[in-house]
């Protein structure tokens, strides 16, 4: 099964959290709280843990994000984590990973696995899929 939505990012909060001991490397690491909204084939909202290697000037790094995200899927509702990671060099998107975590679906979509992607527009609108599968549909 598949669904596509939109989503837009409700909150950002950079945190204190700094890698211990510390290291000096080309690129700041940082971890973010987010919060987004969706809209579509799914509908809900995600609390995520954003972690970067990240450089403001030229836009080049990677992320990692892990994400809860409770809401209706497919006209299921429940809740469920997925991961996902990319690198940039500032105008591209590389290297590209999307994970439902097994055994994380609650309620109506227990059992949940799958894949999926995301991306944004030339103007700034964030899409994002689901390649999924349920026990018994």
């Amino acid at each position: 099964m598949k669904a596509i939505g939109t989503f837009s990012v409700t909150a950002f909060v950079p945190t204190d959290v700094v890698p211990d001991p510390p290291i000096d490397t080309a690129l700041p690491v940082g971890v973010v709280s987010m919060e987004k909204e969706f809209a579509g084939e799914l509908t809900g909202r995600s609390a995520t843990l954003f972690t970067s290697a990240f450089d403001m000037a030229s836009g080049a790094g990677t992320y990692v994000a892990m994400e809860s995200f409770e809401g209706v899927l497919g006209g299921r509702a429940g809740a469920f984590n997925f991961v996902h990671s990319a690198t940039t060099g500032g105008t591209d998107r590389t290297d590209e990973f999307f994970l439902i975590v097994p055994n994380s679906g609650t309620g109506e979509l227990a059992g949940i696995t799958g894949t999926g992607g995301l991306n944004v527009d030339a103007e700034g609108g964030h899409h994002i899929w689901f390649d999924y599968e349920l026990p018994g549909a």
